[in-house]
């Protein structure tokens, strides 16, 4: 895959993500992840990473999460409880990965960590905040709408 691809994934999959330079890197039903350079598209006026991009990092990837694990049903997030315990300053770069806690018929929590990160070894990361997606699952998706996982289903098994 070459760099400009997850780009592209980001863009079809999730327009805010994309708006502040979020490229995803893994989409499956166990895990979702992606990256983050931080710039100033994504920081409060103290140059570091806004604790509402974090959120909407947790959001949009437990989202994404969830409605694969729920078999492309429409989920909606219900709770969303997130510790900010480090902080990432302009030009960091930032890692992060959800993964579920439990997939229940109804009800889906997800885990969701941010990590500040070497590049250039994913490896060396150091903890900066930590959430907890709670999501109701499996309600219908209308007919309207039917074509809302098309995306997902195209780039779940590039990725």
């Amino acid at each position: 895959m070459d760099q400009s691809e997850p780009s592209i994934v980001t863009k079809d999959l999730d327009i805010p993500l994309y708006t502040i330079g979020f490229e995803i890197d893994h989409l499956s039903p166990n895990k979702v992840s992606g990256h983050l350079p931080i710039t100033s598209k994504c920081c409060q006026p103290f140059k570091v990473l806004h604790g509402g991009v974090s959120a909407l990092i947790a959001e949009s990837l437990a989202s994404m999460g969830a409605h694969m694990a729920s078999g492309l049903q429409r989920v909606a997030g219900v709770h969303l409880s997130i510790n900010h315990l480090k902080s990432a300053k302009l030009g960091d770069f930032v890692v992060a990965e959800a993964t579920p806690v439990n997939v229940g018929k109804t009800i889906q929590v997800w885990e969701v960590r941010l990590y500040k990160s070497d590049p250039s070894d994913y490896e060396k990361k150091t903890l900066i905040s930590s959430s907890r997606v709670t999501l109701l699952c499996n309600m219908p998706v209308p007919e309207s709408l039917k074509s809302a996982a098309d995306n997902l289903k195209k780039y779940s098994s590039k990725l």
